[in-house]
């Protein structure tokens, strides 16, 4: 009687063993498959949000190209504003340059007028001498 007690309790547990092994099969087989569309979404996922990346990427490298041309045409600008101040600066200097021509010239048609005068009484004075 114990023997086959003993006997049909081992059968029991190895029963009880294979239903355990068999149940844990399946729910191993059952995690595979969720954890297979877990890989999946998740690959969906990362595609997403790498072309998500590539996109932002691609809009402020956009932003950045027209920023540079911006900058390039500001310094093409200042460039051009500096030229013309410096003409700018030449013309003034060329202005003030005529100016003082301008008084040099004043002066020497003064000289020239007194000249003309001395020169006008010399003659006077020339004729004067002859006539006398």
């Amino acid at each position: 009687m114990v023997g086959g007690k003993r006997r049909s309790f081992l059968v029991a547990l190895a029963f009880l063993m294979l239903m355990g092994i068999a149940v844990y099969f399946r729910l191993w087989a059952i995690h595979y498959n969720i954890s297979s569309d877990d890989t999946e979404l998740l690959r969906r996922q990362f595609d997403i949000a790498n072309r998500e990346a590539m996109d932002e990427s691609a809009e402020w490298r956009l932003r950045y190209d027209e920023e540079v041309d911006r900058g390039k045409k500001c310094l093409q600008q200042l460039q051009k504003f500096q030229e013309s101040s410096q003409k700018g600066e030449d013309a003034s200097g060329i202005n003030h340059k005529l100016a003082i021509l301008q008084k040099e010239n004043g002066v020497l048609l003064e000289r020239v007028e007194t000249l003309k005068r001395e020169l006008e009484e010399e003659k006077l004075k020339c004729s004067s001498r002859y006539m006398n």
